[in-house]
């Protein structure tokens, strides 16, 4: 055997030895969510764990499409049967008043909490006598899930599949000052102005008094009634969160501070091995002279439920272009439909933006959709419709790489104005390739990383020292207002002393005075 290939072969044993002694552990992931964008971002994580060795329990309502090594399929379909109304009133919901829009978010997440934990599946999963080094649990509304970590005696980690907001910031203590730290869901950038603050702050204000007043309370009860031999209380299981996994990353968003149990991993769902495309789909970009412009928005909005008004406007836009569009449209016939349009109910989006020939992306502005389109470098014209798309969106403008065109004010030559805007300006291509460097500059790969944490909080049992001891405080202690409230109030009650003991001292002094003078005179007379 050649030196060079006993070389070789003695690295491969070595590899396989360190591999072979690497611990597997044994997890359970929980993906309660009705949008397959979340699930995409957890599946991720869960090939992620298995491809490391790992044992993984999957409970969602998607059910692989084929078997995984190392993954235990547990689909909950009755979860999504009981939310499709939910999905089918999205565009509805969105021309409601924003304070409609949260409660509306946290009625759905009541719903979905108790649909999954009502699945028979899962009572068979809590009634087992399997353990787990953690739970991975989605946090998105489902508090009470986090009971099954504590139901199986494991450290809990979260998966914040929405970007840093107080449902996963709350749960290690990441501060999130209202001064410069906008509501996920106010299109407001890191430089707010005073009108901008205030309006933060009461939308935050009014958030917290509800979620403490009424939301949390509720997920109690559920909490209470589903794992009522849980030793913790609900506060408490909340409190005690060993890990937050965070789908976000500093360059695609601000800084912001988090804890040290606070990790970002924005794109680990993104597939760095790009796959062929579809033959019909290679020939459509490939013979694009002009480009092509891809256009869908997202998994939970259908085109085909656009009302007749909004996709004419798409129909005309896209017959003026040059560019040949593939669309995202979930019937096999569109009426009216341009030369230049291809359709499809469903394409392989990452491998389409990956394409050197595809010059821009029309997007509803999701956190996924957002991010695959910043890490190709393919700038996009964004129609938000709920949720965080507005501030992904305003991101976008901020940053000259984006152009957000309303819903309510969606017609042909809005749309043809913002897709032209940026087809014509060489700089939102140069922007948004500077943000991709950026992004993809990373010691490791997101995937890589959650799946680093995971272990280490699984070897260091629940990693503890990681901790902040902001949990252990209420409000009042946070916030320092008790401390404040003596300190402060203690330097002016002593100033005021002061003041009241000058003025009574300076009065004493006038009356001493006035009396030695009124007494001067008579001295004289006599």
């Amino acid at each position: 055997m050649p030196p060079s290939s006993r070389k070789t072969s003695f690295i491969g044993l070595a590899l396989l030895c360190l591999l072979s002694s690497v611990t597997a552990y044994n997890y359970l992931l929980v993906l309660p969510t009705i949008a397959r964008s979340h699930y995409n971002v957890g599946s991720a994580l869960a090939k992620g764990l298995a491809a490391a060795g790992h044992q993984v329990t999957l409970v969602s309502p998607f059910p692989l499409k084929k078997p995984i090594e190392n993954i235990n399929d547990l689909p909950v379909p009755n979860v999504l049967k009981a939310m499709s109304g939910d999905l089918g009133s999205l565009l509805k919901n969105s021309e409601k008043p924003i304070i409609q829009q949260i409660m509306g978010f946290y009625s759905m997440g009541l719903r979905i909490t108790e649909a999954l934990l009502k699945e028979p599946k899962i009572n068979q999963l809590r009634q087992s006598n399997q353990t787990f080094d953690a739970v991975i649990n989605e946090v998105f509304l489902n508090e009470a899930h986090f009971g099954l970590a504590e139901h199986f005696n494991a450290p809990l980690i979260g998966l914040g599949t929405f970007g840093a907001i107080s449902w996963n910031t709350d749960l290690v203590g990441s501060p999130s000052p209202p001064s410069y730290v906008p509501h996920a869901l106010l299109k407001f950038s890191d430089h707010m102005s005073l009108v901008e603050r205030v309006i933060n702050l009461a939308f935050l204000s009014y958030e917290y008094l509800f979620m403490k007043l009424y939301y949390l309370p509720q997920q109690e009860l559920l909490y209470m009634k589903y794992f009522p031999d849980n030793n913790q209380s609900f506060y408490d299981m909340r409190k005690n969160t060993a890990l937050v996994l965070l789908n976000q990353h500093v360059s695609l968003s601000f800084p912001r501070p988090y804890s040290p149990n606070m990790i970002e991993v924005g794109g680990m769902h993104i597939n760095r091995k790009r796959q062929p495309l579809p033959q019909d789909i290679q020939d459509f970009i490939k013979d694009a002279k002009n480009g092509v412009i891809y256009f869908s928005m997202g998994s939970n909005l259908r085109s085909k439920d656009l009302p007749l008004e909004k996709r004419q406007a798409l129909i005309e836009t896209f017959s003026k272009l040059k560019q040949r569009v593939l669309w995202k449209f979930e019937e096999p016939n569109l009426v009216g439909k341009p030369e230049n349009v291809f359709i499809s109910d469903w394409f392989p989006q990452d491998d389409i933006l990956a394409h050197e020939n595809v010059v821009l992306f029309i997007t509803h502005g999701g956190l996924l959709s957002t991010t695959e389109s910043i890490y190709h470098g393919k700038p996009f014209v964004g129609i938000p419709i709920f949720g965080d798309q507005f501030l992904n969106m305003a991101r976008a403008e901020q940053n000259g790489y984006g152009r957000t065109v309303n819903y309510e004010e969606l017609t042909a030559e809005r749309l043809l104005t913002a897709i032209q805007q940026l087809l014509q300006d060489p700089q939102a291509k140069n922007l948004v390739n500077d943000m991709s460097a950026r992004y993809k500059d990373q010691p490791q790969l997101p995937l890589e990383r959650a799946v680093y944490w995971i272990e280490h909080v699984s070897r260091h049992k629940g990693a503890r020292y990681l901790r902040s001891a902001s949990q252990d405080l209420d409000f009042v202690q946070y916030h320092n207002l008790d401390a404040i409230l003596i300190l402060y109030g203690g330097i002016l009650f002593v100033l005021y002393c002061l003041m009241l003991f000058i003025r009574r001292m300076w009065r004493a002094l006038q009356q001493f005075f006035m009396g030695r003078q009124a007494a001067q005179p008579k001295q004289k007379r006599q």
